[in-house]
């Protein structure tokens, strides 16, 4: 009997061996795997095994978070910022919202400003823009992307080569209180100021940074003072088209897109243009539609979106709801809750490879946001804490 007794042990000893054996090489394997999901979607290629193995230690460590940061700024890796953050950005850059476009000034711009971990609501009115500096031929040019694409097609370090640089130095019609990040930048200005009458610009920032359609903020309740005269009050001889629907975007849009009166995209000269003693002859098209519309005298705009429905973009209450020009604008939309959360789940999307698909995630997309607010608005530290988060959810939630 004894001798069954100390069999049974031997043999129960081997097994809670053999099941805790298991259990820390799944861990093990768990890591690692964590490490490479990190890697693989914020760099989009495979890491070298020196580097995992960093990873992999941080993540054994607790420190997911801190391996994605590794990850990221790893001495010789370019894949983060020449492909990761290129085709993020560059689809902000035109309205198709295609990644396929040249590199171009806002999207360098872009990059640069997660390389530095420059505030990113200063995205919407800093008087910042990054160029290749010296490492290209072409000289940066207000009427030309050359520069741009020759750092592309030579293949160029990114994160090596982008400088930093005052866009009012560099456009000889802007002032200091006259550019408004990548707003004011040439790539932006030639798919958004171009023709129309500058609504566009307005339409895709608040799609691009606040993700919000027109459609989707319409609101029919507020004061409509400020609508232009080439929005007809009777379209098809309707005025309840106009009162049920149009002045639904217009109430609110014109007065905001009045903060744009001065510039404009011209075709012949390639370039942006500024005139900041009058709107743009733009502004005042089809000025029969309704003479007695609003008219273009300055570059004012209000926030009446701030009531009513729209309140629940999360406006800072503590800043005015009306100034001039596009810079006083962009602050206005930057320090909205809606541009915090819109570039969180753009990046959650973007790194998760899907949108949110519980109340759980959701939850973690909200709590994101809190601190990309909290750690001034830094989009590397989003990036890395949105992959660090997926990729340990990805293999059962370590």
């Amino acid at each position: 009997m004894t001798t069954g007794r100390k069999t049974v042990k031997t043999v129960t000893g081997f097994i809670l061996a053999g099941i805790l054996l298991c259990s820390f090489g799944t861990a093990m394997a768990a890591n690692r795997d964590v490490a490479r999901r990190i890697h693989d979607r914020l760099v989009g290629t495979p890491p070298p095994a020196g580097l995992l193995d960093q990873m992999e230690a941080l993540v054994a460590a607790g420190n997911a978070n801190g391996a994605a940061q590794l990850a990221i700024d790893q001495a010789g890796n370019t894949g983060f910022y020449n492909s990761t953050l290129k085709n993020f950005f560059a689809t902000y850059t035109n309205p198709d919202g295609s990644v396929y476009v040249p590199l171009n000034d806002a999207t360098a711009t872009m990059i640069g400003m997660v390389r530095d971990n420059v505030p990113f609501d200063r995205v919407l009115y800093g008087d910042v823009l990054y160029t290749g500096g010296n490492a290209v031929a072409t000289p940066y040019a207000i009427d030309s992307n050359q520069h741009y694409q020759e750092l592309e097609n030579n293949g160029l370090d990114l994160k090596a080569t982008l400088v930093s640089g005052s866009q009012a130095l560099l456009h000889p019609m802007l002032g200091v209180n006259d550019v408004a990040g990548v707003v004011t930048t040439r790539a932006f200005a030639e798919s958004y100021f171009s023709a129309g009458t500058n609504r566009r610009m307005l339409a895709f920032v608040f799609e691009n940074f606040l993700c919000r359609s027109l459609e989707e903020i319409n609101d029919i309740t507020r004061t409509p003072d400020r609508i232009r005269q080439d929005v007809s009050r009777a379209p098809g001889g309707d005025s309840g088209i106009y009162l049920g629907s149009c002045v639904g975007c217009h109430a609110g849009m014109d007065p905001l897109a009045g903060a744009y009166a001065y510039y404009d995209w011209d075709d012949q000269l390639g370039q942006l243009v500024f005139d900041n003693n009058q709107p743009q002859p733009k502004n005042l098209i089809n000025n029969t539609v309704f003479p007695g519309g609003y008219v273009t005298t300055d570059n004012s705009w209000i926030n009446y979106w701030r009531r009513g429905p729209n309140s629940v973009l999360g406006w800072n209450q503590n800043m005015p709801d009306r100034g001039m020009g596009a810079q006083s604008m962009g602050r206005e939309l930057a320090a909205s809750r809606a541009f915090a959360e819109c570039q969180t789940e753009k990046v959650y999307e973007a790194v998760c490879l899907r949108k949110p698909k519980n109340g759980t995630e959701r939850m973690m997309v909200q709590t994101l946001a809190d601190n990309f607010i909290a750690n001034n608005y830094n989009m590397k530290t989003l990036f890395g804490d949105a992959a660090a988060y997926c990729a340990t959810q990805d293999v059962g939630g370590l």
